[in-house]
């Protein structure tokens, strides 16, 4: 018959904990009543063994004191000494007869036999009126054979004792073999159990521990699976539930984000045509304070624009329906060009920016390039305070090429740095110029250099004193020359 294992993971979890604890239960139960057996006898070898040493000492006793009793009657030949005798020796049979269960798990029975008859045939023959001093002293050393008996008694009584301890030795060596070895069967057997139960249940668990974090990682495309317990099961199916609306909610944002970017775009440029042609003139010629608000309209235009461009590069990456277009281009010229589209917004703020970029050529996406420098001097220039520095650094290595940006701002806040590229997270600190960010900038860099196979990061040094990113874009040469040789 097939064993089914519980589906519920209470089931499981007291199904592995009765497995676990059975064998071990068990064994606490043998160990028990081997100490009780081991306690009972030894508490019956130290009964026995008192006993057999206050026996033996009575009969050694009674014994002298027939001795004693029958030297002084060979001497005075005293009819009392006889009634003493005669005393004696019903002791020492009185004392055989209670000695007579102990002497038989001994096998001594017939020793005990002996020693009875020859004290009853000694007290015989001294009772006897005609016997003469010759016959008197031959009778008296009787005593030194049955001493002898005695002490062969005592010796054997003793001999028994110390076997009984022996076996009672043996048997706790036995017993303490049978532990050992039971918890050698048992200390695997438990560990091999645990390893069992353990992966039943941690891995479902581990699978919901990955599912959590791609939902987390808005991974919402590949679907939830769990096996193991139907609770967890259940668990999974929910967690399955949530990604699809999750990613429906996601679908229906990236949707609303690119509709409404294309429906700003069109105002939008309508504005920033119309204050283009009255910088040029084409209206009339505009005074110093007309031109300084239309400056102001374009310079709020440009970075309007590039917020709806950033919406919708970030609805595209999304939706993952961008890809590079590789080219080779110079880092130098590229950056240059982006700083001149904010030296408005710079020279408003009395912001200095310095560049330290290396003339080197560079292979990648020109537009996601451009579109990185950009959100991140823009991100620069609304922390930095009027009159502080921006550094723009850039240069190759052997892997590829790097570009830093520093600044004198604030800084980032320790607890908001691992966040900080997360779309839509805005800091808590406070935003220069006139229009605030959406908070998907970063997030828009990061997503552009991981297109490259690169890497961005916020740099913790002293060499700026206020936010310091790196971004490094790695150079592959083989796929560099392939391109080239597939454009040429």
């Amino acid at each position: 018959m097939k064993l089914r294992r519980p589906r519920s993971l209470n089931g499981l979890i007291l199904v592995g904990f009765g497995l676990v604890a059975l064998p071990l239960l068990l064994s606490v139960i043998w160990a028990l009543f081997n100490l009780d057996r081991v306690a009972a006898q030894s508490e019956d070898l130290v009964f026995t063994g008192v006993s057999t040493a206050e026996n033996n000492r009575l009969l050694h006793e009674h014994l002298s004191a027939l001795e004693r009793v029958a030297l002084q009657y060979q001497v005075l030949r005293n009819p009392d000494s006889l009634q003493i005798m005669r005393e004696d020796v019903a002791n020492l049979v009185a004392q055989l007869e209670a000695m007579a269960p102990l002497v038989e798990e001994a096998g001594a029975t017939d020793l005990a036999a002996s020693i009875e008859r020859h004290a009853q045939a000694f007290i015989g023959a001294l009772a006897n009126p005609e016997i003469g001093n010759e016959q008197l002293a031959e009778v008296i050393a009787r005593i030194g054979p049955l001493e002898q008996r005695v002490n062969s008694l005592t010796a054997l009584l003793s001999d028994y004792v110390d076997s009984k301890l022996l076996h009672l030795q043996e048997t706790a060596r036995d017993a303490q073999r049978v532990s050992a070895w039971q918890i050698v069967a048992l200390v695997p057997g438990t560990f091999i159990l645990i390893l069992i139960f353990t992966f039943l249940v941690a891995r479902p668990i581990s699978q919901i521990d990955q599912a959590i974090r791609q939902l987390g990682e808005s991974g919402f495309a590949k679907p939830i699976e769990i096996r193991g317990p139907t609770d967890l099961e259940r668990l999974g199916r929910q967690l399955d539930w949530l990604r699809i609306r999750l990613l429906e909610l996601a679908q229906e944002k990236n949707k609303f984000l690119r509709h409404m970017s294309h429906e700003l775009k069109t105002p939008l440029a309508n504005i920033r045509e119309g204050t283009e042609l009255l910088l040029d003139g084409s209206v009339g010629e505009l005074e110093a304070p007309q031109r300084e608000v239309s400056d102001i309209l374009r310079t709020n235009g440009i970075k309007l624009q590039q917020l709806i461009e950033n919406l919708l590069s970030f609805s595209s990456w999304q939706t993952k329906s961008q890809i590079l277009t590789l080219s080779e281009f110079p880092l130098r010229d590229q950056v240059i060009t982006v700083a001149k589209s904010h030296r408005l917004a710079l020279k408003a703020a009395h912001i200095q920016l310095k560049l330290e970029v290396d003339d080197i050529i560079v292979f990648a996406d020109r537009d996601k390039i451009r579109t990185v420098v950009d959100n991140l001097l823009s991100n620069a220039i609304k922390f930095t305070p009027q009159g502080g520095v921006i550094t723009i650094i850039a240069y190759g290595t052997p892997t590829g090429f790097t570009i830093e940006f520093g600044d004198t701002g604030p800084g980032v806040p320790d607890d908001e740095s691992p966040r900080i590229f997360e779309a839509f997270f805005q800091g808590s600190l406070e935003q220069a110029g006139q229009v605030g960010g959406t908070g998907i900038g970063l997030s828009v860099v990061q997503e552009c250099v991981q297109a490259h196979d690169g890497s961005v990061e916020l740099v913790d040094s002293d060499e700026f004193p206020g936010a310091h990113f790196r971004i490094h874009i790695p150079q592959d040469h083989e796929v560099r020359q392939q391109q080239l040789a597939a454009n040429g």
